[in-house]
């Protein structure tokens, strides 16, 4: 106790400067939150799916599926955010404050780790840098799966540096479970395990020579159980559904070369353009002049630094960058065989590298260059919270999908009379379930349509949410599923809620 009063009296500036970033953070995380997270039917999806586990003690074996493929990815996120929807009553916005408290959390490890690796005044302002960032904002203050993989790969290999470095051998289990939570988040965490598997081999032929390698490979056996473990619920579910995901995931990676290469070396040539992309959607706030800049200046001095012939790094620091270094690298080389778009959200298992490349560079710049290095920093400096700033969320007025949301539940509710009654939704990139939880938690009685049981599932009255314009939505001709199934139908009613389109349909009646 007395060592940590110590410590923090002696790093007491630093610690208030700390204070201040992580409050910053919070602030753009929290404010208003429930007016800005994103809630469609993705979201909805997830809060059904756990509700039933809370309510119904439903075990969850798979998580959601991929958007391609037809994978799917394992519960722990469910299990992850079930306490957050119980303790906020079951209303979506605690597990987006659970989101956000993790995001936040990041900004300090982001601190913690820089300051470990190179020193005090980079790791501040690349956690400043990160707590600003208008990218990871977005995707810290609303519940997904994939808006945890920043925190969970950052931990990961901090625990991989802390068994090569510090021969602290037991991370290996930190190490072990945060991978599971970075699978279980996005299938895209594999690009985090040849960065591992060549790590556990460097610190096997370090242990040959100064520990124990039955010791090592005891420790590494338990963490591959609890590794294993904790994937078991997806193994479950495949080998009862004919290994399902197995197959598909096979299909991806072997047969689909219209989305992925099998041969890494295609991704060469992507390389260059997905680093400016990296930098230009996390560093530079999303402007693409200032990220090409900050692309050009933080590989310029990186190879710079790598190429001088007296060493300018302490051992200890020429080897985090080596080891952020192959993480770019891994990271780049398999988005780069990846023939899709590639979204924002597939860099989360990046997140924090350009962060921790700008602590190392900041902390060369101030320490051996002087006032010309100082200069250097600031002038950066300036520019990007400047584009950070420029493009926050919290400049753009809240969507309100939460809101709006409950909104139209509630009329739905109110007209279905306590009766039974089915639900289709008409939009670009939203369905049923956003609405489907609320009224699913306020017990109505919404029914979803079996199309091999129509007689006990198609009830009497369709609420149709079109979120479309009105001349496109077309309700009683629309050929999505949830309005085909339920037949030949009229129009019985129409309602508007913030620009939404609500129709009540009941079964057309020959005149």
């Amino acid at each position: 106790m007395k060592t940590l009063k110590s410590w923090v009296r002696q790093n007491r500036n630093e610690l208030i400067w700390l204070g201040i970033i992580l409050v910053i953070g919070a602030v753009m995380r929290f404010w208003r939150i429930g007016e800005y997270m994103t809630f469609l039917g993705d979201e909805g999806r997830d809060a059904i799916i756990v509700r039933r586990l809370l309510v119904d003690f439903d075990p969850i074996l798979i998580g959601p599926g991929t958007s391609i493929g037809n994978m799917y990815i394992g519960p722990l996120y469910y299990y992850l955010i079930a306490p957050a929807l119980l303790l906020a009553n079951f209303s979506p916005v605690g597990p987006s404050m659970l989101i956000a408290l993790i995001g936040v959390v990041t900004i300090g490890m982001v601190w913690w780790i820089g300051r470990s690796w190179f020193g005090k005044s980079g790791a501040l302002l690349a956690a400043f840098l990160y707590a600003i960032s208008p990218t990871v904002i977005i995707f810290s203050r609303a519940s997904w799966n994939p808006n945890v993989m920043p925190f969970f790969a950052l931990l990961m290999m901090y625990a991989i540096w802390m068994v090569w470095e510090e021969k602290k051998l037991w991370w290996l289990a930190m190490a072990s479970v945060c991978f599971a939570f970075v699978l279980q988040s996005h299938w895209i965490g594999l690009l985090l395990g040849p960065l591992a598997g060549v790590y556990w081999l460097l610190t096997l032929r370090d242990e040959k020579w100064g520990g124990s390698v039955k010791r090592f490979v005891c420790i590494s056996a338990v963490s591959l159980g609890i590794f294993l473990v904790l994937m078991s619920p997806l193994l479950i579910f495949d080998m009862r559904h004919g290994w399902i995901n197995f197959t598909n995931m096979k299909t991806f990676f072997t047969v689909r070369q219209t989305t992925v290469s099998a041969r890494p070396w295609n991704a060469v040539p992507q390389m260059w353009p997905l680093f400016i992309q990296v930098i230009t959607r996390l560093v530079a706030g999303r402007n693409v002049l200032v990220g090409q800049w900050a692309a050009v200046g933080l590989a310029g001095i990186l190879v710079w630094l790598w190429g001088q012939k007296k060493a300018v790094f302490e051992s200890k620091q020429r080897k985090a960058f080596v080891i952020l270094i192959l993480w770019m690298f891994f990271g780049l080389v398999g988005l780069g065989v990846y023939k899709q778009h590639i979204y924002d959200h597939y860099f989360g298992f990046l997140f924090p590298v350009p962060y921790l490349i700008l602590a190392g560079m900041i902390e060369y710049l101030l320490r051996q260059k002087g006032l010309r290095g100082t200069w250097i920093v600031v002038t950066a400096m300036v520019i990007l919270v400047w584009a950070n700033l420029t493009d926050n969320p919290l400049r753009n007025p809240p969507a309100g999908q939460l809101d709006r949301t409950v909104k139209i539940a509630r009329l739905i509710e109110k007209e279905s009379g306590g009766e039974k009654f089915n639900l289709a939704v008409i939009a670009e990139r939203n369905y049923e379930d956003a609405y489907q939880y609320f009224l699913e938690n306020w017990n109505t009685k919404v029914i979803d349509i079996d199309p091999v049981n129509t007689e006990e599932t198609i009830t009497d009255n369709l609420f149709v949410v079109c979120e479309k314009l009105t001349t496109e939505c077309d309700p009683t001709h629309n050929p999505k599923a949830e309005v085909a199934n339920f037949g030949w139908s009229q129009v019985g009613d129409t309602w508007e809620v913030d620009g939404v389109t609500i129709y009540k349909l009941v079964h057309y009646e020959n005149e």
